[in-house]
Parts: C-alpha cells; structure tokens; sequence
C-alpha cells in the first residue's frame, strides 16, 4: 500500500440552510415585481379607459351629430343611386374540375368591372341595353367541410386555403352570383351565362369525349349483364341435371351451386349502368343548372349597405378633430419647435 493518504470522495455537496432561504426570498422578490408590473398595466389601461369615456363624454354633441349625419347620408344614398340586386344559380360542372371552368366565367366579372358591355354583350348572346345594367357576374368555389360531399357554405371572400386536405373545394359544383338593377332579365342572364359555357370549343372536346367513353362503357355493361344471366341459366339447368334419381323415386343433390350469387353481381352491374345513364341523359351537357336564380324581394343597397361603411367612417374622423381640437396648442408648440 502507498504511504500516501488517500482521501474520500465527496458525492455531494452540503446546502446550507441560509442558501435556502436566498432562494425563497429572491423567489418572493420575483413575484411581488411582476405583482407591481400586472398593477401598473391593469392601472394604465383603467386610466386609459376613463380618460377617454369622460373625453367622449363631454363632446357628446358632436359625436350624435356625426352619428344623425351618418344616417342620414346612409337614407341619402340609399335614395340617390341606382337599386342594384343579387341573386345566385348553383351549378354543377360536368367536364373534369371546375378551375377552368370557374376561371372562364370570371371573364365576365372583368368585363363588368371595366364596364365593356360590348364584349359583356357578345358573350352572353344579348342586345348590349340590356346587358348595360348588369353590375356584375362572378363565380365562386364551394366549400365542403370535412370532405363528406356535402356543401357547407361559398367561399365569397376567396381566403379559404386551397392546400387545406380536409375542408375542401368541391369539383363538381359551383355558384354564380349575378349583380343587376333589372331583376326581370335574370332568365335571359341565365341563359347568356349557360350559352356562354356551352359555346367553349375546349369544354365541347372534353364533353364529346366523355359522352363517348360513357356509351361505350354502357355497351359494354349492357355486354356484361347479358352474360351473367346467360352464365346463371347454364348453371341452373346444370344443377338440375346432377338431381340423380334413386330407388323409390328419390332425388339426390350431388353438388350444390350458390346459383343467388349471381344475382347479387347482375345487380350490382345494373346500378352501375343507371349511373352511367344518368350521366348520359341528366347530366348531357357541359353543365347542369341545379339550383336557378330567384326574383330577389329587397336591393342590395339599402341604407344598411352604405351606413356600415359611412357611419364609422365619420365617427372615426369626428374623433380625430376633436383630439386634434383638445390639442392645439400642443401641437402649434412641436410644429414652431420643429
């Protein structure tokens, strides 16, 4: 053995009990400075708070009379201007998707904003007076909530997020909404709008395509069913044939065949034959109407419409003059400093 002192190891240290006592105190410390910090916000914002309803308060003359001017501008413009209406048809695109289809109608939407009523005329086959009252056509996606092929609601405002997997774009239909201040001529918009997609040489092409793979697949349907219920008589008269007799007149089964299988397959190739017809004579053209315009009973811009915009509007600016008012001098002071 060495002659030298071998020492232990410490494992761990000793903490001192006035070490734990810093620490409970610098803990507490913490907490009574964010104590005073939340009563300093909570303090500011009641200040806040009262010093603006006591200053609003006080000018409640001019705050009601810019409210009177907002409505009754509102009332004013709702008699001033021209009526406009909307109405809206759902309608359901029969080529594959509906972005090209959608994109092609929004055409007239651009016409309509820049008021060229002579091509907004000649897309929809109408006399350019009457088309002059159109105030906009535009179509819209329309969104299914949790992919269950139930539409949910228009996506007018164009923010829902087109990568979403779960809520998404329906592709079989669409909305057209129709802006006019004759509601009278809805039927003959309809019309222009249907003729307009119909008279589309590229949704032609995909339609004649897909109406020819459908008769060929209802031949072939019409092929299959005739087969199967030739195959089920075979089997049946094969059945009958291994009935053997046996003494006494007896009649043994030898084999048996589930011959009522067949019927379940025959049936099944009939529900999808009537799907296929359905889309051969339903669903013939480029797209099918599934929900019409309807007369609308009230105009779009009522006093409503123009107040929600009209009346903030002048409360905000009322607000601002009677601060920049409250503040003259003030501000007379930092413009001659400055």
């Amino acid at each position: 053995m060495s002659d030298k002192e071998i020492k232990p190891i410490e494992t761990s240290k000793e903490i001192k009990p006035s070490e734990i006592r810093n620490d409970e105190i610098d803990l507490l410390d913490l907490f009574n400075r964010m104590g005073r910090w939340f009563g300093r916000i909570f303090r500011g914002i009641w200040k806040a708070f009262l010093v603006t309803f006591f200053f609003l308060l006080k000018r409640w003359f001019w705050l009601g009379l810019s409210l009177a001017v907002g409505i009754g501008g509102s009332y004013l413009l709702k008699y001033s201007s021209e009526k406009f209406y909307n109405s809206e048809m759902t309608v359901r695109s029969n080529v594959a998707g509906n972005a090209d289809i959608i994109a092609y109608v929004n055409k007239l939407h651009t016409f309509c904003k820049e008021k060229n009523f002579s091509e907004l005329a000649s897309a929809l086959s109408l006399d350019e007076s009457k088309v002059k009252y159109v105030k906009d056509i535009e179509a819209f996606w329309v969104v299914d909530l949790g992919k269950d092929y139930i539409p949910d609601f228009v996506d007018y405002k164009r923010k829902h997020n087109p990568l979403d997997t779960i809520n998404v774009y329906m592709q079989d239909r669409f909305v057209v909404r129709v802006k006019t201040a004759i509601p009278q001529e809805l039927g003959e918009i309809r019309n222009g709008i249907i003729s307009y997609i119909e008279k589309n040489q590229f949704f032609q092409q995909q339609n004649e395509l897909r109406r020819r793979q459908n008769e060929a697949l209802l031949a072939r349907f019409d092929y299959e069913i005739e087969s199967l219920d030739s195959l089920q008589k075979v089997k049946y008269f094969e059945e009958s044939r291994r009935l053997i007799p046996k003494e006494g007149g007896q009649m043994v089964f030898l084999q048996e065949y589930k011959t009522q299988l067949l019927h379940d397959d025959i049936y099944n190739m009939y529900l999808r034959r009537q799907e296929v017809e359905r889309q051969l004579t339903i669903y013939s053209g480029i797209v099918t109407v599934l929900s019409e315009f309807t007369p609308p009973a009230k105009p779009v811009n009522r006093a409503l419409y123009y107040g929600r915009y009209l009346i903030p509007s002048l409360l905000a600016l009322t607000i601002l003059l009677l601060i920049i008012a409250d503040n003259r001098e003030r501000l007379k002071q930092a413009y001659m400093k400055y």
